[in-house]
């Protein structure tokens, strides 16, 4: 079983207790995958988030194109991350898939497991449901930021000759 002190060490388990940590390891399950499986699967339904004990996932979502759906790499994680929480807070399908890129062990919590923290732990439920939050709010600051310097780039230098300013546009590079 993972250690009370690991668990406490990273995001989704910040601010408990080792007495809340007790209470919550009966929930949490171990599961593990082999390199290469896809542990969960865009526009599958889902149910729980993952806490990553050991190795790396990516996670990939289906674009459209012209030549057909292509995937996209869209992040890599590793130990003490989560992913499958937007499920938790939604409730709608996967909105990526999420591949291991090495044998991967990990912590689960479904929402009937969130339940049972409300009822028994209001407090621990409360924090971990603001570490969610915290979680998600970063990756859209990221995925912002991203957005921003694709959408307007900064405008080049004038050419060393003199050719006058340049035009910044708000259309993405083809």
């Amino acid at each position: 079983m993972v250690k009370t002190k690991f668990l406490q060490s990273h995001s989704l388990f910040g601010g408990l207790t080792g007495e809340d940590i007790k209470g919550i390891r009966s929930l949490l399950k171990e599961v593990s995958f082999p390199e290469g499986e896809y542990i969960v699967k865009q526009g599958e339904p889902g149910d729980r988030l993952y806490f990553i004990h050991q190795g790396e996932v990516e996670i990939v979502r289906e674009c459209p194109s012209p030549q057909g759906p292509v995937s996209r790499r869209l992040m890599l994680l590793g130990p003490g991350d989560t992913f499958g929480e937007m499920e938790l807070i939604d409730v709608q399908p996967r909105a990526a898939s999420v591949r291991a890129l090495t044998e991967v062990s990990a912590l689960t919590l479904s929402n009937a497991d969130m339940y049972q923290i409300y009822k028994s732990n209001l407090k621990a439920y409360t924090l971990i449901i603001m570490n969610i939050a915290r979680e998600l709010s970063r990756r859209l600051r990221d995925t912002d930021a991203l957005l921003g310097s694709a959408l307007y780039p900064p405008p080049r230098p004038p050419s060393p000759a003199g050719g006058g300013g340049t035009v910044s546009t708000c259309q993405l590079d083809s």
